[in-house]
Order: structure tokens, then sequence, then C-alpha cells
């Protein structure tokens, strides 16, 4: 507690004349304002007793304690208090003390509010307010209490159809906090919305924010090898809240207020701009890590209600491979995860969300895997979140691999691993990949079809933050992780990457050449395939990572987006932004239905190799492939052909004949040296041979007929 001297001061700034404590409400969880006062709610189940800890400023001294007595202010397991005459600025937080089994951390800790809104102690980024406790430094976090006064005028999630959408991952520190992002507040909610104009131009219709909910940064203890400074939790994986967001990613963060308005903001601005803004969540495991992590709120409420617990041992059970596993199908952590999910609905408009190692989600309290789990269910069934976008990394980090296998319930979408794998696998030119390629080219109907899913169910990606950047992908055969402190054994082994010759730079023209062409052929390859695509940010004008291909801890230019390539890379750029146009202005990319149906006769999709009709499925050692989009003339749609060669020789190939009057177009040629590699559809020049055409090694093709 704070001096004598100054804790007189600090109550009277705190409360008013007709401040009392009441016995409250068990229900909602958290801190609820409420007419008159502050009503608390906490769940214990076998806490002996509970304090509520009050504090003046964000500051480690508390102001005020106030037992709860275990009759009065307690129901079931929840215990509970109305504080009336109690400034609204207030931060709380909890101790608790109870048994060494179910509550095992130290009584003096000031537990963080599961549910708070808001935290206060990591305003500053890489400098949060550290507590010294048994001869070491904690991280320290209370919670606050947010006004909830944000105009959000006529503003609602958009709510554009699946097959329409196109996603952008990004991170919101990593993309504007280098110097060549020129806006202002760099590395802020605040600056991202500044680069809206750019992704408007750029055509894609959602942000896919890496989790934005507050982590602590510092939490990383290893050093940078090549330079001996500390690394960073650079991406925030390690969650300490699923409501609160992260207050250094606030550029005005001096009270809770204002962090949660500017994040509403940005989102109002993007829905303003007809982008939406979908979060990448994280309620597998937090950031309390082991058995000797640190505790900042779920250890010390109820360790075996929120984790998965080895009931012979008491270790931790770690599905996650961060330390713990989050308890997702006990009632109350369900319960919990739902109201998450429902804040960020409804009170922050987010458009929808995606589920790091989200097999973990479908797991039961032993880690036993569930047939029907009812937390995926729950969120899939919930009224509130119908029109939310849902998005599962199906898999986790104990072996669990349920791409395609998802329990989906009609409505999870799923991070396609195996289009990237595939895709990836065809591109370099690996045996027996066509038929492989096709498939994820035409949505992955062996993963969905049968179980009644779409297309629009796979999101199809080459690249994610997880891995390779799109440059580093065809410059690199092997990781380069050195500089993470790991001796290099971090990251995936099998990356199904070529470096088109040399490891990493290169000066040679003909190199060089090659990864062009390989960018590009990927590029037309992911946004002309059904599904629903997703870039990764800086793919489109060749952004690296030095071949680091899991930069989770570098807070530096490895990880920082470099906007001078967008002058550099312009032809990059230029041909993704006009292939994203094109696939906006043809439904034939935006099927929403596996079924092929037939126009005047003919198979609206149709698969061809050399030689027309002949795409050569059976011999391993074809690595070419031909797709024909048939055009509905009542739809005013034009034939399209897709042509790919990821062999290393020419391949000349026969062209399927065209509706009188019309004519084959070049789109695309990778091959050709921009800007001839993408035209303007309506500029892109008639072939001089409509019955044959000749594709370069290692190159897509692209033709228009009108």
């Amino acid at each position: 507690m704070k001096k004598d001297k100054t804790i007189k001061s600090d109550i009277l700034s705190l409360i008013g004349n007709n401040f009392d404590i009441q016995r409250g409400k068990p229900f909602p969880f958290g801190a609820t304002i409420v007419r008159g006062g502050i009503n608390f709610a906490v769940y214990s189940p076998y806490a002996q007793s509970v304090w509520l800890v009050l504090f003046d400023l964000c500051e480690q001294e508390p102001v005020l304690e106030f037992p709860l007595d275990a009759t009065y202010n307690r129901t079931g397991h929840v215990w509970h208090a109305l504080v009336t005459g109690l400034d609204h600025g207030i931060k709380y937080g909890f101790r608790v003390r109870g048994s060494s089994d179910h509550n095992p951390v130290d009584e003096r800790i000031v537990l963080l509010d599961p549910y708070a809104r808001a935290t206060c102690g990591g305003q500053q980024w890489g400098k949060p307010i550290k507590i010294e406790r048994d001869g070491r430094k904690h991280t320290f976090r209370i919670s606050t209490i947010p006004k909830n006064n944000f105009d959000w005028g006529l503003d609602a999630p958009l709510n554009i159809p699946l097959p329409d959408t196109i996603i952008y991952e990004l991170h919101v520190r990593g993309y504007t906090v280098h110097p060549s992002s020129k806006v202002k507040h760099p590395g802020t909610f605040t600056a991202l919305t500044q680069k809206i104009p750019y992704l408007k131009e750029l055509g894609v219709t959602a942000v896919e924010l890496m989790p934005v909910t507050d982590f602590d940064e510092t939490a990383n203890e290893r050093i940078n090898p090549k330079n001996g400074k500390k690394l960073m939790d650079f991406w925030g994986y390690n969650p300490l809240s699923f409501f609160a967001p992260k207050a250094a990613y606030a550029a005005k963060n001096e009270n809770e207020h204002a962090i949660l308005n500017e994040f509403r903001q940005m989102v109002k601005k993007f829905h303003q701009a007809g982008i939406e803004v979908i979060l990448d969540m994280v309620f597998n495991h937090t950031g309390e890590s082991g058995l000797d992590g640190p505790v900042y709120h779920f250890k010390g409420f109820d360790n075996r209600v929120y984790y998965m617990i080895d009931p012979q041992t008491g270790e931790y059970l770690n599905f996650s491979g961060c330390g713990n596993t989050l308890n997702c199908n006990h009632p109350v952590v369900r319960d919990m995860i739902l109201d998450s999910l429902r804040y960020w609905v409804m009170e922050m408009h987010v458009d929808g969300f995606r589920f790091d190692l989200a097999s973990i989600l479908g797991r039961g309290r032993n880690g036993e895997i569930l047939s029907n789990p009812p937390l995926l269910e729950r969120i899939a069934e919930d009224p509130i979140l119908a029109k939310s976008k849902l998005i599962a990394e199906a898999w986790d980090a104990a072996g669990l691999y349920q791409v395609g296998d998802f329990p989906h319930f009609e409505r999870w979408m799923e991070w396609n691993g195996r289009y990237r794998d595939d895709v990836r696998r065809f591109m370099r030119g690996d045996r027996g990949m066509v038929g492989a390629f096709a498939t994820r080219l035409f949505g992955s109907a062996d993963l969905y079809q049968d179980d009644g899913r779409e297309p629009y169910h796979s999101v199809n990606f080459v690249t994610c933050h997880d891995g390779f950047t799109l440059h580093d992908l065809v410059s690199y055969n092997e990781k380069h992780n050195l500089e993470n402190g790991e001796d290099n054994r971090d990251g995936a082994d099998q990356n199904f990457s070529w470096n088109c010759g040399v490891e990493g730079p290169s000066s040679d023209p003909e190199v060089l050449k090659l990864r062009s062409r390989q960018k590009r052929n990927f590029i037309t390859a992911l946004l002309l395939s059904q599904g629903v695509p997703m870039l990764l940010a800086g793919d489109e004008f060749g952004r690296t990572q030095k071949g680091n291909n899991n930069a989770y801890c570098q807070d530096n230019e490895i990880s920082w987006v470099n906007w001078d390539l967008t002058r550099q890379n312009e032809d990059l750029l230029r041909f993704t932004r006009l292939l994203i146009r094109f696939r906006k202005e043809n439904a034939h990319f935006r099927r929403a239905q596996f079924e092929i149906k037939t126009i005047n006769g003919e198979p609206e999709v149709s698969w061809h190799g050399q030689k027309l009709n002949q795409p050569q499925w059976e011999d391993p050692e074809t690595r070419w492939l031909g797709v024909l989009y048939r055009g509905d003339t009542a739809q005013k749609q034009k034939d399209v052909y897709l042509l790919f060669n990821a062999s290393g020789q020419p391949r000349r190939f026969e062209l399927p004949k065209i509706k009188s009057g019309k004519s084959w177009h070049l789109f695309i040629n990778t091959a050709n040296t921009p800007p001839r590699d993408i035209y303007e559809p309506r500029r892109a020049p008639v072939l001089n041979d409509q019955t044959r055409i000749v594709l370069q090694p290692f190159s897509s093709v692209v033709l228009i007929g009108r």
C-alpha cells in the first residue's frame, strides 16, 4: 500500500459522498457501470477469500482494498460487489486466497479481471510497467473501466459475400512502423487508417489483423546472437486478455476511453472504404505460459477450470506449443469465449475472426478430440455471430491436422494449408502434382464438397505471417532463423520453396528474372483460384524477411514493411492490382458452388493439357495445365483460358475454339518483361495465332475471349 500521507488525498479523488459497498450482482462478469456505481463480478469457485483492489493511477501501489464477504458477496462460484460513489476512472484488480490445487499462486499478486475491457500498464511499446516480486521483475497489468461513448453513426459490419472476399493479412505495428511508411503515429490503429487509400486502390475487401488484444511484447527472454539485442514477442500470440485492445497500438492512449475509441474509429473508417476488419483471435492458450510462467489472471482464479491439466502430474497439457492450453470446452471458458466474440461484434463492429490453432477449440477437457465440439457449434449457431466470418486454422501444435475435416456446422471456413503446399510444389516443378494443383485451383472439392461446403469455405493462401514471404519463397531453399536465438531450430523445415538457383540475394539477371516470373505465377494462381484468396501484406511489392520463416520475435526491419519497395517493385504492385480488379470483374473466379453446369452444350469449366481435353492427370511427369472457363453470353461473360507451365522447357498448347466473331486476347504472360506481363483487359492485344500458343518455362498465361 502507499504511504499514509498520500492515501487520504488519493481516496478522496476516487470516492464521492454516497460511497458505499453493497452486495452487488453475480452477472454480468467484469466491471459494469450501473446506476449509482460500478458492479464487480468475478468467477473463482475454490477461492477462500477475495479482495477488490483499487488503484488511483496506472501504478503498482493500490490505494484501497476491500475484502469480499464469503456469504454476502458470493453467489454460487461468483464473487461480486456493487460499489457506489466510485469514480469511473478507477483502476482495479483482485487478490485471491485459495486452494493449492486450484489457485496455486501468491495471494499478494493483483489479478487482472478476465473480462476487463481495457488494461493499464502497457501503454508504451517495449516499456511496460514492471513490478518486482521475489527478486524478479514481472510485467504489471491492472484493469480499467472504459466508457462506451463512441458515436458509430450508421456504421455496421459490411457482410461482404464470401465469394467476393479478398483478405489481406497484416500486423498493426509492422505495417506502418518503418520510417518509409510516412504516416503520423507509426505502428498504431491511427496509422493504419492512413493506409486505407492504398488498400482501397489495391482492391482487397478485408484486412485480417494479427492479434490486437493485450499481450506483453517483452515476454521473450532470448537475445539476438547477431547483435546482442533483446528479442520481442512481436506477433502477439500470447494474449493477456480476450477483450482489451493492445494499448500500445493506440496513438492516443492516455486513458482507456481513448484506446477503445481509436480502435472503433479505425473500424469505422475501414467500413467507410468498403473494407472489412477480421481479427486474429488466440483462444488456444494464454501468456501465462507453463508452471514457471507469469501470473496474470487464470492461474489465480482457477487454474484447473481455465487450463487443461494432467490429472496425474499436475502439469499443463501443451497442445499449443506455448506452455499451456486453454480448457475451451469447459462451460465457463466456453461462455467467456462467446462473450468475447459477441463483444467484438457488438461493441467494436468487427466483421469476423480467424481462430489461431482452432483445432484446440475442438478438444475436450482432457485433450481428447471431440466429434461434436460444443464450443465450435455454439460459435457457429450463435445468433449475434450469424453474419460474422469464421475462419479456422484447422490444426494444432500437437499433430492434429483437420484441414477438410474441421467440425464446420455449415459455417466454418478454413485456412487451406493443403492449398499452400500443393500450389508451392506444383510451381517449383515437383513430379506428380498436376492433379492436386487442379483440385486446389478449383476450390479443393476433395476437402469441402463431400460435407456440404462450397469453394468459399476454403481460404486460399500461398504465404501468411507464419513462414516465408512470397519474395523469400522464391529466393531461399532453407530457413535462415539464427537471429531468433534458437540455433535455427524454430520455424518449419519443410517449406516447398525454391531459390531459383542461388540461395538468398543475387545479382544474376537470369535468377532475378525467374524469381520475378515465379512471384507472378503464384499471384496469378492465387487470385484466379476458386475460394477466398488471402494475401500477406507486402507480398504485392516483394517484401523480404531475409529468409526468416518465423519472425515472431523480430521487431525490426525483418518484420517491418518497407514502403520504399512500392516504388522499387512498382511493376509487381501493378500486376497485383490489375489481377485483383480482373477477379472482381469476372464471376468465373467467384463461384458459389462446385457443381459444373453446361453452356450451349459445353461444360462451363473444362481441363486441358498441351492438347485439348487431355490434361494427362495420370502422368507424373506432367507439369502443365489448362483451364477453360466458358462465358455465359446472357450474363455478358467472356471466355477465359488459364495456362500454367511449371516445367523447365517451353510447351506448346492448343487453343480452344472461340465463338464466331470473337478472338483470344493476351491478358497475362508472366514470361514477358513488365509492363507486358499484364495488360488492362480492354487493351489486351489479340493473339496472331488463334490455334496455339507457346508457354515459356515456369510461366503462366491468361487469355480473354472477346
